[in-house]
């Protein structure tokens, strides 16, 4: 299917279309309705089976002068007629334990398909979340870079405007040179970055996006609420989707024990039948007419032990269910433990990266003027300058930490759902100076001009 391309959109928009567009997603909710009609399939097993048969067929006789004679017949010659029969035939099953446990068995795997559904619903919003702020990331990134780039290529021109006079020697201008084209370079390679994320996030949904809501500077960067790490511990262990869908198959594999034990049992069927048949043979006149009612019994004596072997394949298989439950329990907690200890950490991170900020920009500012008055080298004020970027780019990785690791926090507690993204897209606003992915998806497009005094830089 060929992309379509969309407006500018924001989280909510982009997970909505994800819902209704994702591949995925398409295959594991037919999958679901596949599963589902197991159930009537098995249904139809433990209700009356009724079937019809008939026929007719044309008989070609020939006779030859022995059988006449013995016959008795004055003349001899070829005879043909024609022969038809019907039959009705009604069972219903009285008792048959593998029918009913196989119908069990079937709501159970309908059940745990269900739960792998919402769950893979659940990683997929996950996802397009994770998509979406990689995007920004990126795209901040980007903005940082080629704000860098642009105080690079002024201290650049400064230096050989001084040395041209005479004032600095060539060694600054190559130390200029230098840090001038390792920003640019990163600065390329952030908008290959850039790109391949944009991608990213429209694989999800199958929509291009020329551009995307940002995240405000206003986002509170708060402890996970409750503040508990057992509460969280506690959600995980009831409602941690992989986890329930785990256990789910524990039933399952239960009622397949119980299916495979089913086939020592004997069976007892009602049986109904109506036979009707007629002849035009010469030598015949008349039709046969039969009904009859009664009861069917099966008892498997010996089956050269395959149901033995299947009861203790199934058995194993519970137990494999078992252990597959157990090992997503202890994974949940790991997880969940994990990503709120990360959290916690990411509140502490963000307020130091944003002090980092505040203090290279007034040691980059002190070391710009050390410069200007002749007690610093040209190599102390292109540190600086790498510092103070390299201030800003963590800054804004750990603010994206932060929402990624609260994600991940909700997710394998198994609360995080489109409300949660909600919430998180009443934090977006629209971006004065978008750089985005054009229709052919080649060149990152936005506004080169970097207002370098709001970082705390002098134009």
């Amino acid at each position: 299917m060929a992309s379509q391309v969309a407006q500018a959109a924001d989280l909510l928009t982009i997970a909505q279309d994800a819902l209704l567009n994702n591949a995925s997603l398409a295959a594991d909710r037919a999958g679901v309705n596949a599963t589902q009609e197991g159930e009537a399939i098995a249904r139809g097993s433990l209700l009356p089976q009724v079937t019809a048969n008939g026929n007719i067929t044309r008989y070609h006789v020939s006779n030859s002068e022995s059988s006449r004679a013995s016959s008795g017949l004055a003349s001899g010659g070829d005879s043909t007629y024609n022969s038809s029969a019907i039959e009705l035939q009604a069972t219903q099953s009285l008792f048959d334990a593998t029918n009913w446990y196989t119908l069990q068995a079937a709501k159970r795997q309908s059940a745990q398909e269900s739960l792998n559904f919402s769950n893979n619903r659940q990683v997929m919003l996950y996802n397009v979340a994770s998509a979406y702020f990689e995007v920004l990331r990126a795209k901040e990134l980007l903005d940082t870079y080629r704000a860098a780039e642009a105080a690079y290529q002024r201290q650049l021109d400064q230096t050989r405007e001084q040395f041209d006079v005479g004032v600095i020697a060539s060694t600054d201008v190559r130390e200029a040179e230098a840090s001038y084209d390792s920003a640019r370079a990163q600065r390329i390679s952030q908008e290959s970055i850039l790109r391949v994320n944009f991608e990213a996030l429209e694989q999800l949904t199958g929509k291009q996006y020329p551009s995307i809501d940002r995240l405000s500077d206003e986002l509170p960067i708060q402890p996970p609420e409750p503040t508990s790490r057992q509460a969280w511990v506690e959600m995980a262990s009831t409602q941690n989707l992989a986890l329930r869908a785990a256990r789910a198959g524990i039933d399952l594999a239960r009622e397949n024990v119980k299916v495979a034990r089913a086939g020592h049992l004997p069976t007892l069927s009602a049986v109904a039948n109506y036979q009707y048949g007629d002849s035009n043979r010469s030598n015949y006149i008349g039709y046969d007419e039969s009904n009859s009612i009664g009861l069917q019994a099966t008892l498997p004596i010996y089956t050269g032990g395959s149901t033995s072997a299947q009861v203790r394949q199934n058995t194993y298989s519970l137990e494999q269910a078992q252990f597959t439950a157990e090992e997503q329990l202890r994974t949940a907690v790991q997880q969940v433990s994990s990503f709120f200890a990360q959290a916690n950490n990411d509140v502490l991170t963000v307020e130091a990266r944003q002090r980092a900020i505040v203090s290279n920009r007034a040691a980059l500012q002190a070391t710009q003027d050390g410069y200007d008055a002749g007690t610093r080298t040209i190599l102390d004020v292109l540190t600086a300058q790498q510092n103070y970027y390299t201030a800003l780019s963590d800054y804004a990785s750990a603010r994206y930490d932060y929402v990624l690791n609260m994600l991940s926090l909700r997710q394998q507690a198994g609360v995080l759902d489109v409300d949660t993204l909600d919430v998180l897209n009443r934090w977006l606003v629209v971006d004065d100076n978008p750089i985005r992915i054009d229709a052919q998806g080649e060149q990152p497009i936005g506004d080169a001009q970097i207002d370098l005094s709001q970082m705390g830089m002098q134009q």
